[in-house]
């Protein structure tokens, strides 16, 4: 890459909170065939080449592990050039320089705070006539302040619209690594969608809000028609309270505030260097009566290929799967954060991993994870151990069963959908590292005690004033031990390794692991006993554990460890009315109960807001967190019956074995695999139910206790009620 031979450049004096533009000047003389502007930024950038934006990815050039590996972005610029030509860049902090996390006050946090604002790039030109020029960040290069006053990840923006840079100041050179810089690996990050506002209105309390029907991650553009000097301002929120009045108190420490100072007459702008998550914003100052055709909220997020697609005849049922759809666009951000709006928006590892299947149906993010999991490895410790975010600006806090696991779920998850051998081929060496530490790690050979874990976070069944379910942490980091050995064996074995050691491991693990644990206390203890093949009898641990869900009231006990893969276990042996049951449920607790309340995404707790209107807490309480999402994957495979099995990675051979529930009537789902359309339909009619299957790769179809190979095409069944 041609911008490795650039320098780094930066402010010349102290910047301050406003964010610096900076700017050079050229001249070309010689007609061009292309011109490619290859750039990058410690913070965020916007380039603008002769007053025109260049590119459409926003918060570029994205979040990775930089202290090795920082994105390059290359855009073809040949249409923005002229004779006279200007480039100007303007530089945020972005997440480089942002106080991550919020809640916490450590010295890398403070280090990553005090690092300096920085630019690198370099405009390659070639012409006509075969030659070239290039022009690089160097002293030729000036910087003024910008009209952004003030850009930062959890806090907002301040613009002032009236500031022309003008007093341009010498930049000084940088010495910063060149050596970090890698091609764009990473889904690009754009605005996706514009979605009006509903209405303006006034709360009870005084309050002018203007609610946008639907909560989103991204930013709010206004038009406003005003004087110079006259100001625009506004937060965000999700939800209102019981009164119907302002509320977003779950913000915690972010401000999530817009600041913009008017220029004279009509003036369309949004942010450019922040984002928010949202469904309301508070105008605290506005240039005459506010009216909602002057409000736009745009979507952002990593522009990944919609693939899948969830309907049926349940208006509150498709609600959650639009719930479900809309939390992934929300906080697939360049990174799989847990949320979008409070000062947190980290990498959280285990809300990775629980939702990664579900995730992989909808969207293409093959992509998108073997980008993030790079990262992983890259800030995975010298120990082996894995943080609980990545990218990890937590590194003084331990690793976590179930958080750090991501490092041998995901990659296997996204061969599994895609086929991408690639990503296990990455990702081994970290596998094996993750594997190993835990081994160092341990109090208990084979199996995983005497650390800290999250246990089944946020369990239904926890103990008074716990944020940790009832399940034993030892079982559930033994089990997830288990489960990560099991994975570098069959990782190993696609990729032609020696997994002897491993497997003898894994062996012994199950053995340990059932001598330690001969019975199960709860229902995350069960549910993790069948679906990772540690229980000696699977189907009398999952009738049993049917018989404790209906004996607590056919209610999820469970927390982000247990409820990914519930009612697979209850489905697979023989429970799928539980699982349907369990499903619908519209009280507390269940999918539904925050459909009924107005829910637009998914939320963190299932009693986010109470059944009286009040919150569970103003401190851990996001509306937008889609680690529950992952029931759409059971819908996908296990209610419409389209799954594969592991000898067949990337669905080249699928097997469709439906669990129809007459409560919905239809159900349809559509996956776009890498072979081709993938579809099924059922639907209960008069004269029993009708099945309908089109598949672009041989399929075995399981229906009525009886299977049989079909071939690739579309094919029709019936089968009494």
């Amino acid at each position: 890459m041609e911008i490795k031979n650039s320098a780094w450049i930066t402010v010349s004096g102290e910047g301050g909170d406003v964010c610096p533009v900076f700017r050079r000047t050229f001249r070309v003389e010689k007609p061009v065939e292309k011109a490619e502007l290859q750039i990058t930024a410690l913070g965020v950038y916007e380039a603008e080449l002769n007053g025109l934006r260049v590119g459409d990815f926003v918060l570029a050039p994205g979040w990775t592990s930089y202290r090795t590996r920082l994105q390059v972005q290359t855009y073809d610029v040949t249409a923005l050039l002229r004779t006279e030509n200007e480039l100007r860049v303007t530089v945020g902090r972005g997440w480089f320089r942002s106080p991550l996390p919020g809640w916490i006050s450590s010295a890398d946090k403070q280090r990553r705070c005090g690092q300096p604002c920085g630019l690198i790039a370099a405009l390659c030109l070639r012409c006509t006539d075969g030659t070239e020029a290039i022009f690089r960040t160097d002293e030729r290069w000036q910087w003024a302040e910008s009209p952004v006053r003030f850009s930062e990840i959890y806090d907002g923006e301040r613009y002032d619209a009236r500031i022309v840079p003008d007093q341009w100041q010498a930049i000084r050179t940088l010495d910063w690594s060149r050596d970090i810089l890698i091609r764009q690996e990473g889904e690009i990050v754009r605005e996706t969608e514009r979605i009006a506002a509903k209405r303006v209105f006034a709360t009870p309390g005084g309050d002018t809000v203007v609610d946008f029907g639907q909560e989103v991650t991204g930013y709010v553009e206004f038009t406003a028609d005003a004087k110079a000097g006259e100001t625009v301002s506004f937060d965000h929120a999700e939800v209102r309270d019981r009164l119907g009045n302002w509320y977003n108190e779950n913000y915690r420490g972010a401000r999530a505030l817009v600041e913009y100072t008017c220029r004279e007459g009509k003036q369309t702008w949004h942010p450019r260097l922040t984002f928010f998550g949202f469904r309301y914003i508070r105008l605290l100052s506005w240039p005459g009566e506010a009216r909602a055709e002057q409000f736009t909220a745009i979507a952002v997020h990593s522009d990944m290929k919609r693939t899948g697609w969830l309907k049926s005849g349940s208006a509150e049922l498709n609600r959650l799967f639009s719930n479900i759809v809309w939390g992934q666009r929300g906080n697939f951000l360049d990174v799989p954060t847990d949320c979008p709006q409070r000062d947190e928006r980290l990498g959280w590892t285990g809300d990775a991993q629980v939702f990664i299947k579900a995730a992989s149906y909808f969207f293409d993010t093959g992509r998108f994870f073997k980008k993030w999991l790079h990262d992983l490895a890259a800030d995975q410790r010298e120990s082996g151990e894995v943080g609980q975010v990545i990218p990890d600006v937590l590194p003084d806090a331990p690793g976590s069963a179930a958080w750090g696991d991501a490092a041998a779920v995901c990659p296997w998850q996204i061969y599994q959908t895609f086929g991408d051998q690639t990503v296990l081929e990455d990702q081994y060496a970290s596998m094996c590292k993750w594997v190993d530490f835990i081994g160092s790690v341990t109090e208990t050979p084979h199996l995983w005690t005497g650390h800290f874990h999250f246990g089944d976070w946020l369990g239904l069944d926890a103990p008074s004033g716990s944020y940790k379910g009832s399940s034993r942490e030892d079982l559930i980091a033994s089990a997830f031990y288990a489960r990560s050995a099991e994975l570098v064996v069959k990782t190993g074995k696609v990729l032609g390794r020696d997994v002897s050691g491993y497997e003898e491991l894994h062996r012994q693990i199950v053995s340990d692991f059932r001598k330690a644990f001969p019975e199960y206390r709860t229902q995350t203890e069960q549910v993790l006993a069948v679906h990772f093949g540690l229980a000696e009898d699977p189907q009398r641990t999952a009738d049993a554990l049917a018989e404790r869900v209906r004996m607590d009231g056919t209610q999820l006990r469970t927390g982000f460890v247990g409820t990914p893969y519930i009612l697979h276990v209850l489905s697979e042996y023989g429970h799928a009315f539980l699982s349907w049951d369990l499903l619908l449920r519209r009280a507390y607790p269940g999918w539904l109960y925050p459909v009924t309340r107005g829910a637009t995404t998914i939320w963190e707790h299932w009693d986010g807001i109470r059944e009286d209107g009040s919150f569970w807490s103003k401190d851990m309480n996001s509306f937008n967190h889609y680690a529950y999402g992952a029931v759409a994957d059971w819908v996908f495979e296990q209610a419409a019956g389209l799954r594969h099995d592991e000898a067949h990675a990337g669905f080249t051979k699928v097997v469709y074995a439906p669990h129809p529930d007459e409560r919905l009537g239809w159900l349809q789902a559509r996956f776009d695999t890498r072979q081709g359309t993938l579809s099924a339909l059922w639907t209960y009619e008069e004269d029993g139910i009708r099945y309908e299957l089109e598949t672009p790769v041989p399929a075995l179809v399981c229906l009525q206790g009886r299977e049989r190979w079909v071939g690739p095409g579309r094919h029709l069944f019936w089968s009494g009620k």
